[in-house]
Protein backbone atom coordinates (compact mmCIF):
# COMPACT_ATOMS: atom_id res chain seq x y z
CA UNK A 1 0.00 0.00 0.00
CA UNK A 2 2.74 2.14 0.87
CA UNK A 3 4.19 1.78 -2.63
CA UNK A 4 0.83 2.59 -3.98
CA UNK A 5 0.42 5.97 -2.00
CA UNK A 6 3.44 6.85 -3.58
CA UNK A 7 2.47 6.44 -6.76
CA UNK A 8 -1.08 8.16 -6.48
CA UNK A 9 0.82 10.82 -4.86
CA UNK A 10 2.92 11.30 -7.32
CA UNK A 11 0.58 11.31 -10.36
CA UNK A 12 -1.93 13.76 -8.49
CA UNK A 13 1.05 16.29 -8.19
CA UNK A 14 1.78 16.00 -11.87
CA UNK A 15 -1.74 15.85 -13.35
CA UNK A 16 -3.05 19.10 -11.32
CA UNK A 17 0.74 20.53 -11.87
CA UNK A 18 -0.03 20.55 -15.52
CA UNK A 19 -3.27 22.01 -15.35
CA UNK A 20 -2.41 24.80 -13.36
CA UNK A 21 -2.87 24.36 -9.87
CA UNK A 22 -0.36 25.60 -7.30
CA UNK A 23 2.62 23.57 -6.56
CA UNK A 24 2.24 25.36 -2.90
CA UNK A 25 -0.40 23.80 -2.13
CA UNK A 26 -0.16 20.86 -4.19
CA UNK A 27 3.11 19.30 -3.19
CA UNK A 28 2.14 19.48 1.05
CA UNK A 29 -1.69 17.80 0.36
CA UNK A 30 0.47 14.99 -2.17
CA UNK A 31 3.07 14.35 0.79
CA UNK A 32 0.52 14.07 3.24
CA UNK A 33 -1.61 11.93 0.87
CA UNK A 34 1.37 9.66 0.69
CA UNK A 35 2.05 9.35 4.05
CA UNK A 36 -1.38 8.63 4.80
CA UNK A 37 -1.90 6.03 2.51
CA UNK A 38 1.07 4.27 4.03
CA UNK A 39 -0.30 4.83 7.46
CA UNK A 40 2.17 7.32 8.76
CA UNK A 41 1.67 10.38 11.15
CA UNK A 42 0.14 13.22 8.76
CA UNK A 43 1.16 16.07 11.02
CA UNK A 44 4.30 14.95 11.91
CA UNK A 45 5.55 14.49 8.14
CA UNK A 46 4.43 17.96 7.07
CA UNK A 47 5.46 20.28 10.08
CA UNK A 48 8.58 17.72 10.63
CA UNK A 49 9.67 15.96 7.70
CA UNK A 50 8.52 18.32 4.67
CA UNK A 51 9.19 21.94 6.26
CA UNK A 52 12.38 20.74 7.92
CA UNK A 53 13.21 19.62 4.36
CA UNK A 54 12.05 22.77 2.92
CA UNK A 55 13.43 24.78 4.85
CA UNK A 56 17.28 23.37 4.47
CA UNK A 57 16.63 24.05 0.71
CA UNK A 58 15.66 27.25 1.15
CA UNK A 59 17.98 28.25 3.69
CA UNK A 60 21.11 26.63 1.20
CA UNK A 61 19.95 28.31 -1.70
CA UNK A 62 17.51 31.49 -1.38
CA UNK A 63 20.86 33.40 -1.39
CA UNK A 64 21.84 32.27 -5.06
CA UNK A 65 17.49 32.67 -6.39
CA UNK A 66 17.49 36.03 -4.86
CA UNK A 67 20.96 37.51 -5.88
CA UNK A 68 19.88 35.84 -9.35
CA UNK A 69 16.74 37.47 -9.62
CA UNK A 70 18.11 40.62 -8.77
CA UNK A 71 20.44 40.52 -11.20
CA UNK A 72 18.67 39.42 -14.06
CA UNK A 73 16.02 41.86 -13.49
CA UNK A 74 18.76 44.97 -13.51
CA UNK A 75 20.56 43.58 -16.46
CA UNK A 76 16.97 43.61 -18.19
CA UNK A 77 16.22 47.41 -16.85
CA UNK A 78 19.51 48.84 -17.67
CA UNK A 79 19.29 47.79 -21.24
CA UNK A 80 22.07 45.44 -21.35
CA UNK A 81 20.49 42.28 -22.26
CA UNK A 82 19.06 44.19 -25.12
CA UNK A 83 22.46 45.66 -26.29
CA UNK A 84 24.00 42.35 -26.11
CA UNK A 85 20.93 40.52 -28.44
CA UNK A 86 21.35 43.46 -31.09
CA UNK A 87 25.19 43.14 -30.65
CA UNK A 88 24.81 39.62 -31.89
CA UNK A 89 22.50 40.88 -34.65
CA UNK A 90 24.02 43.15 -36.22
CA UNK A 91 27.61 41.33 -36.32
CA UNK A 92 26.25 37.86 -37.27
CA UNK A 93 23.53 39.52 -39.57
CA UNK A 94 20.34 38.04 -40.89
CA UNK A 95 21.81 35.40 -42.51
CA UNK A 96 22.75 33.82 -39.54
CA UNK A 97 20.13 34.31 -37.43
CA UNK A 98 19.61 31.30 -35.81
CA UNK A 99 23.64 31.29 -34.47
CA UNK A 100 23.02 35.23 -33.59
CA UNK A 101 19.84 33.78 -31.49
CA UNK A 102 21.76 30.73 -30.06
CA UNK A 103 24.86 32.97 -29.02
CA UNK A 104 23.49 35.43 -27.78
CA UNK A 105 20.98 33.49 -25.25
CA UNK A 106 24.34 31.85 -24.20
CA UNK A 107 26.26 34.36 -23.51
CA UNK A 108 23.50 36.27 -21.33
CA UNK A 109 22.81 33.14 -19.19
CA UNK A 110 26.24 31.79 -18.44
CA UNK A 111 27.00 35.13 -17.53
CA UNK A 112 24.33 34.72 -14.70
CA UNK A 113 21.23 36.02 -16.25
CA UNK A 114 17.88 34.01 -15.55
CA UNK A 115 16.75 31.88 -18.92
CA UNK A 116 13.08 33.14 -18.15
CA UNK A 117 14.43 37.13 -18.43
CA UNK A 118 16.51 36.04 -21.60
CA UNK A 119 13.26 34.70 -23.18
CA UNK A 120 10.91 37.77 -22.93
CA UNK A 121 14.41 40.04 -24.23
CA UNK A 122 15.19 37.45 -27.24
CA UNK A 123 11.57 36.36 -28.29
CA UNK A 124 11.25 40.12 -29.98
CA UNK A 125 14.58 40.29 -31.60
CA UNK A 126 14.34 36.48 -32.84
CA UNK A 127 11.02 37.71 -34.27
CA UNK A 128 12.72 40.55 -36.30
CA UNK A 129 15.88 38.34 -37.21
CA UNK A 130 13.91 35.67 -38.35
CA UNK A 131 10.94 37.85 -40.49
CA UNK A 132 14.25 39.15 -42.21
CA UNK A 133 15.40 35.79 -43.07
CA UNK A 134 12.47 34.51 -44.14
CA UNK A 135 13.50 31.87 -41.39
CA UNK A 136 9.58 30.02 -40.11
CA UNK A 137 9.21 31.26 -37.00
CA UNK A 138 8.55 27.96 -35.51
CA UNK A 139 12.20 27.23 -35.20
CA UNK A 140 12.50 30.30 -33.37
CA UNK A 141 11.62 28.41 -29.48
CA UNK A 142 13.86 25.81 -30.26
CA UNK A 143 17.00 28.37 -31.58
CA UNK A 144 16.05 30.55 -27.84
CA UNK A 145 15.92 26.87 -26.05
CA UNK A 146 19.33 26.09 -27.44
CA UNK A 147 21.03 28.61 -26.36
CA UNK A 148 19.44 29.61 -22.95
CA UNK A 149 18.15 25.91 -21.66
CA UNK A 150 20.91 23.21 -22.37
CA UNK A 151 25.14 23.76 -22.09
CA UNK A 152 24.95 26.52 -19.90
CA UNK A 153 22.12 26.10 -17.99
CA UNK A 154 23.77 22.76 -17.04
CA UNK A 155 27.19 21.34 -18.60
CA UNK A 156 29.16 24.55 -18.92
CA UNK A 157 32.04 24.55 -16.24
CA UNK A 158 31.36 27.84 -13.75
CA UNK A 159 27.25 28.17 -14.63
CA UNK A 160 26.32 29.87 -12.00
CA UNK A 161 22.55 28.26 -12.66
CA UNK A 162 20.50 27.01 -9.95
CA UNK A 163 20.66 23.74 -11.40
CA UNK A 164 24.40 23.46 -11.24
CA UNK A 165 24.58 24.87 -7.73
CA UNK A 166 21.98 22.51 -6.41
CA UNK A 167 24.81 19.39 -6.24
CA UNK A 168 27.52 21.52 -4.05
CA UNK A 169 25.84 21.09 -0.59
CA UNK A 170 25.69 16.96 -1.52
CA UNK A 171 28.93 16.49 -3.08
CA UNK A 172 31.04 19.06 -1.79
CA UNK A 173 32.27 20.59 -5.10
CA UNK A 174 32.26 23.51 -6.86
CA UNK A 175 30.44 24.72 -10.17
CA UNK A 176 33.51 24.04 -12.39
CA UNK A 177 33.07 19.93 -11.20
CA UNK A 178 34.63 18.08 -14.02
CA UNK A 179 35.27 21.23 -16.38
CA UNK A 180 36.76 19.05 -19.13
CA UNK A 181 34.14 16.66 -19.21
CA UNK A 182 31.80 19.42 -19.47
CA UNK A 183 33.46 21.54 -22.08
CA UNK A 184 33.00 18.14 -24.35
CA UNK A 185 29.45 18.19 -23.20
CA UNK A 186 28.54 21.67 -24.22
CA UNK A 187 30.52 21.21 -27.34
CA UNK A 188 27.95 18.06 -28.05
CA UNK A 189 25.12 19.92 -27.10
CA UNK A 190 25.66 22.73 -29.51
CA UNK A 191 26.86 21.44 -32.31
CA UNK A 192 23.79 19.03 -32.47
CA UNK A 193 21.68 21.56 -31.62
CA UNK A 194 23.00 24.11 -34.16
CA UNK A 195 23.49 20.96 -37.17
CA UNK A 196 19.91 20.20 -36.41
CA UNK A 197 18.36 23.99 -36.92
CA UNK A 198 20.33 24.40 -39.83
CA UNK A 199 18.92 20.73 -41.50
CA UNK A 200 15.79 22.64 -40.02
CA UNK A 201 16.04 26.14 -42.02
CA UNK A 202 17.50 24.02 -44.65
CA UNK A 203 14.70 21.91 -45.36
CA UNK A 204 11.74 25.00 -45.10
CA UNK A 205 13.33 26.85 -47.68
CA UNK A 206 13.56 23.79 -49.62
CA UNK A 207 9.83 23.83 -49.88
CA UNK A 208 9.20 27.18 -49.95
CA UNK A 209 8.34 28.25 -46.05
CA UNK A 210 8.73 31.78 -45.13
CA UNK A 211 8.47 33.25 -41.95
CA UNK A 212 4.36 32.61 -41.16
CA UNK A 213 1.79 35.30 -40.13
CA UNK A 214 3.19 38.67 -39.17
CA UNK A 215 3.24 39.01 -35.52
CA UNK A 216 3.51 42.17 -33.45
CA UNK A 217 7.51 42.34 -31.99
CA UNK A 218 6.54 41.82 -28.39
CA UNK A 219 2.76 41.22 -28.18
CA UNK A 220 2.84 37.77 -27.36
CA UNK A 221 6.04 37.94 -24.32
CA UNK A 222 3.32 40.48 -22.91
CA UNK A 223 0.35 38.55 -22.99
CA UNK A 224 3.13 35.68 -21.66
CA UNK A 225 3.94 37.58 -18.42
CA UNK A 226 0.33 38.56 -17.34
CA UNK A 227 -0.86 34.40 -18.15
CA UNK A 228 -1.44 32.73 -14.49
CA UNK A 229 -0.94 29.87 -15.89
CA UNK A 230 2.50 30.20 -17.60
CA UNK A 231 3.52 31.74 -14.03
CA UNK A 232 2.66 28.39 -11.99
CA UNK A 233 4.53 25.96 -14.09
CA UNK A 234 7.54 28.77 -14.60
CA UNK A 235 8.09 29.10 -10.64
CA UNK A 236 8.69 25.72 -10.31
CA UNK A 237 11.50 25.47 -13.20
CA UNK A 238 13.76 28.62 -12.75
CA UNK A 239 14.74 31.00 -10.41
CA UNK A 240 12.43 34.18 -12.10
CA UNK A 241 8.75 34.71 -11.63
CA UNK A 242 7.53 35.89 -15.11
CA UNK A 243 4.93 38.42 -13.64
CA UNK A 244 7.70 40.79 -12.65
CA UNK A 245 9.09 41.39 -15.81
CA UNK A 246 6.45 44.16 -16.38
CA UNK A 247 7.41 45.67 -13.16
CA UNK A 248 10.57 48.64 -12.77
CA UNK A 249 10.75 50.74 -16.12
CA UNK A 250 13.67 50.05 -18.97
CA UNK A 251 16.44 52.24 -19.82
CA UNK A 252 15.47 53.94 -23.15
CA UNK A 253 19.19 53.29 -24.70
CA UNK A 254 21.25 50.91 -23.32
CA UNK A 255 25.06 50.68 -22.47
CA UNK A 256 27.66 49.73 -24.94
CA UNK A 257 28.50 45.87 -25.46
CA UNK A 258 31.66 46.94 -23.25
CA UNK A 259 29.89 47.76 -20.52
CA UNK A 260 26.71 45.16 -20.97
CA UNK A 261 29.15 42.61 -20.82
CA UNK A 262 30.93 43.16 -18.06
CA UNK A 263 28.76 42.07 -15.46
CA UNK A 264 28.71 39.14 -16.99
CA UNK A 265 32.51 38.34 -17.54
CA UNK A 266 32.65 39.30 -12.99
CA UNK A 267 30.33 36.49 -12.65
CA UNK A 268 32.54 34.22 -14.25
CA UNK A 269 35.77 35.73 -13.23
CA UNK A 270 34.77 36.22 -9.40
CA UNK A 271 33.07 32.53 -9.22
CA UNK A 272 36.57 31.29 -10.48
CA UNK A 273 38.61 32.95 -8.40
CA UNK A 274 36.57 32.33 -5.41
CA UNK A 275 36.30 28.03 -6.38
CA UNK A 276 39.75 27.43 -7.13
CA UNK A 277 42.27 30.15 -5.20
CA UNK A 278 40.34 32.19 -2.73
CA UNK A 279 37.99 29.50 -0.72
CA UNK A 280 40.80 26.83 -0.85
CA UNK A 281 42.71 28.70 1.41
CA UNK A 282 40.38 30.03 4.24
CA UNK A 283 40.59 28.50 7.19
CA UNK A 284 36.99 27.31 8.01
CA UNK A 285 37.95 24.88 10.40
CA UNK A 286 35.13 27.28 12.51
CA UNK A 287 32.21 26.19 10.41
CA UNK A 288 32.30 22.71 12.37
CA UNK A 289 30.77 24.09 15.51
CA UNK A 290 27.17 24.36 15.99
CA UNK A 291 26.73 27.96 16.28
CA UNK A 292 27.57 27.65 12.15
CA UNK A 293 25.24 24.55 11.45
CA UNK A 294 28.22 21.81 12.25
CA UNK A 295 29.33 22.08 8.17
CA UNK A 296 32.07 22.27 6.34
CA UNK A 297 33.69 24.31 3.57
CA UNK A 298 33.14 21.95 1.19
CA UNK A 299 28.96 21.75 1.85
CA UNK A 300 29.11 25.51 1.58
CA UNK A 301 31.93 27.08 -0.48
CA UNK A 302 30.37 26.71 -3.57
CA UNK A 303 27.23 28.39 -2.69
CA UNK A 304 29.95 31.02 -1.65
CA UNK A 305 31.47 31.42 -4.68
CA UNK A 306 28.37 31.78 -6.71
CA UNK A 307 26.46 34.51 -4.36
CA UNK A 308 30.01 36.75 -4.12
CA UNK A 309 30.16 36.65 -8.18
CA UNK A 310 26.36 37.64 -8.29
CA UNK A 311 26.77 40.16 -5.55
CA UNK A 312 30.18 41.59 -7.17
CA UNK A 313 28.50 41.60 -10.34
CA UNK A 314 25.29 43.59 -9.68
CA UNK A 315 27.42 46.08 -7.39
CA UNK A 316 29.68 47.07 -10.59
CA UNK A 317 26.02 46.43 -12.94
CA UNK A 318 24.24 49.29 -11.09
CA UNK A 319 27.81 51.56 -10.71
CA UNK A 320 28.36 51.40 -14.58
CA UNK A 321 24.72 51.83 -15.28
CA UNK A 322 23.55 54.13 -12.59
CA UNK A 323 21.90 56.72 -15.19
CA UNK A 324 20.21 54.12 -16.96
CA UNK A 325 18.14 52.53 -14.15
CA UNK A 326 15.34 55.39 -14.31
CA UNK A 327 13.60 53.62 -11.15
CA UNK A 328 16.84 51.79 -9.68
CA UNK A 329 14.48 50.87 -6.25
CA UNK A 330 11.30 49.41 -8.20
CA UNK A 331 13.58 47.82 -10.60
CA UNK A 332 15.63 46.13 -7.43
CA UNK A 333 11.85 44.82 -5.39
CA UNK A 334 10.88 44.00 -9.18
CA UNK A 335 14.20 41.28 -8.82
CA UNK A 336 13.82 40.63 -5.30
CA UNK A 337 10.44 39.33 -5.30
CA UNK A 338 10.81 37.56 -9.03
CA UNK A 339 12.48 35.05 -6.51
CA UNK A 340 10.44 34.55 -3.75
CA UNK A 341 7.87 32.40 -5.28
CA UNK A 342 10.37 30.15 -7.55
CA UNK A 343 12.52 29.19 -4.20
CA UNK A 344 9.07 28.43 -2.50
CA UNK A 345 7.57 26.38 -5.52
CA UNK A 346 10.52 24.54 -5.46
CA UNK A 347 11.23 23.88 -1.92
CA UNK A 348 7.82 22.58 -1.99
CA UNK A 349 8.68 19.80 -4.31
CA UNK A 350 12.34 19.15 -2.38
CA UNK A 351 9.29 18.49 0.82
CA UNK A 352 7.33 16.58 -0.97
CA UNK A 353 10.26 14.37 -2.07
CA UNK A 354 11.30 14.49 1.50
CA UNK A 355 8.58 12.67 2.49
CA UNK A 356 8.37 10.45 -0.13
CA UNK A 357 11.54 9.31 0.81
CA UNK A 358 11.21 8.77 4.41
CA UNK A 359 8.11 6.68 3.63
CA UNK A 360 9.30 2.42 4.41
CA UNK A 361 8.55 1.45 1.18
CA UNK A 362 10.76 3.88 -0.55
CA UNK A 363 13.57 1.04 0.47
CA UNK A 364 12.24 -0.79 -2.75
CA UNK A 365 12.34 2.53 -5.09
CA UNK A 366 15.83 3.10 -3.50
CA UNK A 367 17.34 -0.33 -4.07
CA UNK A 368 16.19 -0.56 -7.74
CA UNK A 369 17.52 2.56 -8.77
CA UNK A 370 20.84 1.69 -6.89
CA UNK A 371 20.53 -1.64 -8.75
CA UNK A 372 20.48 -0.26 -12.44
CA UNK A 373 22.94 -2.32 -14.90
CA UNK A 374 25.82 -0.19 -15.63
CA UNK A 375 26.84 1.73 -12.65
CA UNK A 376 26.64 4.10 -9.81
CA UNK A 377 26.93 6.96 -12.99
CA UNK A 378 24.09 5.17 -15.13
CA UNK A 379 21.67 4.96 -12.40
CA UNK A 380 22.67 8.72 -11.21
CA UNK A 381 21.41 9.75 -14.28
CA UNK A 382 18.46 7.26 -14.68
CA UNK A 383 17.05 9.00 -11.32
CA UNK A 384 17.05 12.56 -11.63
CA UNK A 385 16.45 12.31 -15.30
CA UNK A 386 13.20 10.56 -14.01
CA UNK A 387 11.93 13.01 -11.43
CA UNK A 388 13.09 15.83 -13.52
CA UNK A 389 10.52 14.65 -15.85
CA UNK A 390 8.14 14.22 -13.52
CA UNK A 391 8.19 17.14 -11.46
CA UNK A 392 8.48 18.94 -14.97
CA UNK A 393 11.70 20.80 -13.06
CA UNK A 394 15.39 20.24 -13.55
CA UNK A 395 16.20 21.69 -9.97
CA UNK A 396 13.26 20.13 -8.40
CA UNK A 397 13.50 16.50 -9.44
CA UNK A 398 17.49 17.41 -8.86
CA UNK A 399 17.10 17.88 -5.51
CA UNK A 400 14.42 15.51 -4.75
CA UNK A 401 16.56 12.57 -6.34
CA UNK A 402 20.04 14.15 -4.45
CA UNK A 403 17.85 14.42 -0.88
CA UNK A 404 16.68 10.58 -1.33
CA UNK A 405 19.75 9.10 -2.82
CA UNK A 406 22.71 11.85 -2.71
CA UNK A 407 24.20 9.73 0.95
CA UNK A 408 23.97 6.37 -0.74
CA UNK A 409 25.53 8.08 -3.83
CA UNK A 410 28.33 9.31 -1.99
CA UNK A 411 29.03 6.09 -0.13
CA UNK A 412 29.08 4.46 -3.74
CA UNK A 413 31.67 6.76 -5.18
CA UNK A 414 33.65 6.28 -1.91
CA UNK A 415 33.76 2.58 -2.26
CA UNK A 416 34.21 2.33 -5.96
CA UNK A 417 36.74 5.52 -6.40
CA UNK A 418 34.69 7.85 -8.24
CA UNK A 419 35.12 11.33 -7.96
CA UNK A 420 32.24 13.61 -6.54
CA UNK A 421 32.57 15.68 -9.09
CA UNK A 422 31.99 13.25 -11.90
CA UNK A 423 28.51 12.51 -9.85
CA UNK A 424 27.69 16.26 -10.07
CA UNK A 425 28.54 17.18 -13.46
CA UNK A 426 26.44 13.73 -14.34
CA UNK A 427 23.16 14.92 -11.99
CA UNK A 428 23.24 18.23 -13.42
CA UNK A 429 23.48 16.73 -17.04
CA UNK A 430 20.96 13.83 -16.48
CA UNK A 431 18.35 16.41 -14.75
CA UNK A 432 18.91 18.73 -17.85
CA UNK A 433 17.37 16.35 -20.50
CA UNK A 434 14.03 14.79 -19.47
CA UNK A 435 13.18 17.69 -18.11
CA UNK A 436 12.23 19.51 -21.31
CA UNK A 437 8.82 17.64 -21.41
CA UNK A 438 5.72 19.35 -22.47
CA UNK A 439 4.53 20.16 -19.30
CA UNK A 440 8.19 21.80 -18.33
CA UNK A 441 7.66 25.49 -16.96
CA UNK A 442 10.36 26.61 -19.12
CA UNK A 443 8.66 25.16 -22.42
CA UNK A 444 5.45 26.31 -21.54
CA UNK A 445 6.90 29.69 -21.02
CA UNK A 446 8.58 29.78 -24.09
CA UNK A 447 6.20 28.76 -26.50
CA UNK A 448 3.78 31.34 -24.96
CA UNK A 449 6.46 34.16 -24.83
CA UNK A 450 7.11 33.00 -28.94
CA UNK A 451 3.69 33.32 -30.10
CA UNK A 452 4.07 29.80 -31.01
CA UNK A 453 2.42 25.96 -30.09
CA UNK A 454 3.38 23.14 -29.15
CA UNK A 455 2.29 21.06 -32.31
CA UNK A 456 4.52 24.27 -34.46
CA UNK A 457 7.60 23.74 -32.47
CA UNK A 458 7.45 21.38 -30.00
CA UNK A 459 9.10 18.41 -32.12
CA UNK A 460 12.51 20.73 -32.55
CA UNK A 461 12.98 21.62 -28.84
CA UNK A 462 13.01 18.07 -28.38
CA UNK A 463 15.98 17.28 -31.02
CA UNK A 464 18.22 20.20 -29.74
CA UNK A 465 17.32 20.29 -26.06
CA UNK A 466 16.49 16.74 -24.95
CA UNK A 467 18.13 14.20 -27.68
CA UNK A 468 21.48 16.89 -27.58
CA UNK A 469 21.58 17.07 -23.98
CA UNK A 470 20.83 13.13 -23.91
CA UNK A 471 24.49 12.30 -26.44
CA UNK A 472 26.48 14.95 -23.76
CA UNK A 473 25.03 12.81 -20.89
CA UNK A 474 25.98 9.56 -22.90
CA UNK A 475 29.44 11.01 -23.54
CA UNK A 476 30.45 12.32 -20.11
CA UNK A 477 29.51 8.93 -18.62
CA UNK A 478 31.02 6.98 -21.10
CA UNK A 479 34.58 9.02 -20.91
CA UNK A 480 34.38 9.46 -16.92
CA UNK A 481 33.78 5.60 -16.83
CA UNK A 482 36.68 5.32 -18.91
CA UNK A 483 39.10 8.50 -17.63
CA UNK A 484 37.39 9.43 -14.59
CA UNK A 485 37.14 13.08 -13.52
CA UNK A 486 38.64 15.83 -15.73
Amino acid sequence: MGLLGILVALGLLIWLAYRGWSVLLLAPAAAVLAAGLAGEPLLAHWTQTFMGSAARFIMQFFPIFLLGGLFGKLMEDSGSVTAIANFMTLRLGPQRAVLAVVLAGALVTYGGVSLFVAFFVLAPMAHALFRTAAIPKRLMPAAIALGTSTFTMSALPGTPAIQNAIPMPFFGTTPFAAPGLGVIASVIMLGFGLWWLARAEAKARSKGEGYGEDDAPGAAAEHAAEDLTVRERATTSGSFDPAEIKHGDQSVGGPPIGLAVLPLIIVVGVNLLMSLFILPRLDASYLADEAWGGTSLAAVGGVWAVVTALFAAIVVLIAVNYRRLPTLRATMDAGANASALPVLSVASLVGFGSVVAALPAFAMVRDWVLGIEGGPLVSLAVATNVLASLTGSASGGLTIALEALGDAYMKVAAQQGIDPALMHRVAVIGAGTLDSLPHNGAVVTLLAVCGSTHRESYFDIVMVAIVGAILGLVAVIALGTAFGSF
